[in-house]
């Protein structure tokens, strides 16, 4: 029989997703054909937003239709989070379960197979980091390795704590092993990735810097993390990543509004003042680095001026890039109960307003990089006109008639610059 895995959402999904695809081989099950129906589906889904869950139920569907006779399977943080709902709303699925189980769904397949009836299955989550059910995702340029799951923070507008459970970590030996797996599988950089990914280590005694140095292993050249809270950086752990040498100068620092006021009823753990301070801290310790973040707008009870503030904190910043969402209803958060819901019309206005300014400080950034000569790892070739790659900042850089190996770590001078990456040469 052959299976077909759709990740939806983060790049925790894409590991755990590695994980269920190793299972089903393991069970004796193939990898379906590009383009050709499968018999079993995989849909691993996201709940983050009301368009990922949208997103999920869509796709279920779209695979019946791809073969009626498949069986479907709805997994992940939207069945996890919403179980009633999932099971009542999402008819196509034969299986439905959450995040605690994955590495049983090949057996909840035969299962299916043997007694023909639908199956709900969706289990409490522990406060184990199950190995079980994440595994290093190779299949791109740069591995992804989870090493954290859950979230205690409870922010107002998140329904993430529900569908990912407490935070617990990956010991370092772990991270080590698929580290080591990475590199013998020709990858050169791995990136740490996790649901909170700065809380690291809080039930196991470690932090990240820990886990940056357990994945330091001979043959890969670069550690990058992934989004981090502002909070969890202090200065002492600054010093510690300093310290490690293969870490990548990008830090992806979730803001989610410029607005002290807005920061507040969101219930994060920073100020405006704060974040300024650490972003500026970064960037004397690792000069030249990337700061990235995301800023949600249309909060419940956002006003024009406190979104005028929050426009005017990410441009005295200066984001090297910024992902741009407008606020989603989320069933089960406190956020979701607030009668003061900004309408759907202004959080598109702000959105496309933060979107524009997002443009401005992603091509301002990559103009200053121009003159420079940084280290890029070449990626998968997806264009015969040029090679492609990331420096360690982040920078995306096309580099025309040269015929570079992917995987391969080469210098770059930096010529020009777009609106989304700068051209470079190796010839210089």
């Amino acid at each position: 029989m052959t299976f077909s895995i759709i990740t939806l959402g983060c790049k925790v999904n894409s590991c755990e997703s590695a994980a269920i695809h190793a299972a089903f081989l393991a069970a004796g099950y193939s990898p379906a054909e590009e383009d050709s129906p499968a018999d079993v589906y995989i849909i691993n889904s996201c709940a983050v937003t009301g368009v990922g869950v949208k997103k999920a139920r869509q796709t279920v569907s779209h695979c019946k239709t791809l073969n009626p006779d498949g069986i479907t399977v709805l997994c992940g943080c939207y069945p996890q989070a919403y179980p009633e709902e999932a099971v009542r709303d999402v008819s196509a699925a034969d299986i439905i379960t959450g995040n605690a189980n994955k590495s049983e769904i090949p057996a909840m397949v035969s299962k299916f197979i043997a007694e023909h009836r639908r199956m709900s299955c969706v289990q409490p989550l522990t406060r184990e980091f199950d190995e079980a059910s994440s595994a290093a995702d190779l299949d791109r340029t740069r591995a992804f390795i989870k090493i954290e799951d859950g979230c205690d923070r409870f922010c107002t507008y998140c329904i993430i704590p529900t569908a990912r459970g407490r935070v617990r970590s990956r010991r370092p030996e772990e991270i080590t092993r698929q580290a080591e797996q990475a590199a013998a599988a020709g990858n050169r950089e791995i990136v740490l990735t996790g649901i909170n990914l700065g809380c690291y280590g809080e039930d196991i005694g470690y932090t990240p810097a820990d886990a940056v140095r357990a994945a330091q292993v001979p043959g890969i050249e670069r550690v990058r993390l992934g989004s981090l809270e502002a909070d969890t950086l202090t200065d002492d752990e600054i010093q510690r990543l300093k310290a490690c040498e293969k870490l990548c100068p990008h830090f992806h620092l979730s803001l989610q509004s410029g607005s002290d006021a807005v920061l507040k009823r969101m219930k994060r753990r920073y100020t405006s003042a704060e974040y300024l301070a650490l972003a500026e801290k970064l960037r004397k310790v690792f000069p030249g680095c990337a700061i990235t973040t995301d800023i949600m707008v249309g909060f419940p009870g956002e006003t024009d001026e406190e979104f005028a503030e929050s426009m005017a904190f990410a441009e005295k910043v200066g984001f090297a890039k910024i992902h741009v969402f407008p606020y989603s209803i989320r069933k089960g958060t406190v956020a979701a109960m607030r009668t003061n819901q900004v309408v759907p019309q202004v959080k598109s206005a702000r959105a496309k307003e933060m979107s524009a300014l997002a443009d401005r400080l992603e091509r301002q950034f990559l103009e200053s990089q121009v003159g420079t000569v940084q280290t890029v790892l070449i990626e998968k070739r997806t264009s015969p006109d040029y090679c492609n790659g990331f420096t360690g900042s982040y920078i995306p850089v096309r580099i025309y008639g040269e015929d570079i190996l992917r995987h391969s770590l080469v210098q770059v001078k930096l010529t020009s610059a777009d609106d989304t990456y700068c051209t470079g040469t190796t010839k210089f």
